[in-house]
């Protein structure tokens, strides 16, 4: 009998730790560990009266700040999924959300999700920066693979991964049910040595050379990381 194909030895890999850096700091936002007490208010505040913010959640919207705090300190006792929230450097407000979850270090898994951006922050370097830094921080702990999962009607979301770099895998039909609903869930995903080509797209977006005085992009990230990928301009 022939021999069947395997897949490639991983020398080396050693799994990597999960989550834990109290603090991811970078130049637009800080990536503080999801604390109630200080971070529930403001953020409250923010999405107050945009309940589309929740549309493809499965919590929220939240009719009280006292509900909201008790979501936030349930959260924040998570090992999976461990939340952070996002301080504009800035301004030094809260402006969102972002989550490491599904967390599997034995084969280098990680996800990047339960991401709940308010208004303030959208469409600025500090919410561009702090996805990045997540993904930075999951391969530089070790991670073979970050991954970016949403519902695949959620147009936005599936820009973003793209804009990001990540790879659009496939759709799984029927995936699951939220808030009684069908799901069908778009995967996307970085490889590791995917983000060396990345990485330096990221930080040339990032880097204060490509804003001008008004703080207008002068180059997309989604047209750089498209010339990391070789993929069509977009």
């Amino acid at each position: 009998m022939s021999e069947r194909p395997l897949g490639p030895q991983v020398a080396g890999f050693v799994p990597p730790p999960p989550p834990g850096p109290e603090v991811i700091g970078g130049v637009h936002v800080t990536l503080e560990r999801l604390d109630a007490a200080r971070h529930a208010d403001p953020l409250f505040a923010d999405n107050l009266g945009q309940d589309w913010l929740w549309d493809y959640m499965p919590y929220g919207p939240f009719a009280s700040l006292q509900e909201y705090r008790d979501w936030q300190a349930e959260m924040a006792t998570k090992a999976d999924p461990f939340f952070y929230a996002l301080r504009d450097t800035i301004s030094g407000r809260v402006g969102g959300l972002a989550s490491y979850l599904r967390i599997d270090p034995s084969n280098g898994v990680i996800e990047i999700g339960h991401i709940q951006i308010s208004p303030a922050m959208q469409r600025s370097p500090a919410a561009t920066e702090a996805i990045s830094l997540m993904i930075r921080w999951a391969f530089e702990a070790g991670y073979r693979r970050v991954e970016w999962k949403c519902n695949a009607l959620n147009a936005p979301s599936m820009l973003a991964a793209r804009r990001y770099g990540f790879r659009h895998e496939g759709t799984f039909r029927q995936h699951m049910l939220v808030e009684g609903r069908n799901r069908d869930s778009a995967w996307f995903a970085i490889l590791d040595d995917e983000w060396a080509r990345l990485g330096p797209a990221h930080a040339a977006w990032l880097d204060p050379a490509n804003f001008d005085g008004a703080g207008r992009q002068r180059q997309a990230l989604s047209q750089l990381t498209a010339q990391a990928m070789g993929w069509d301009q977009p």
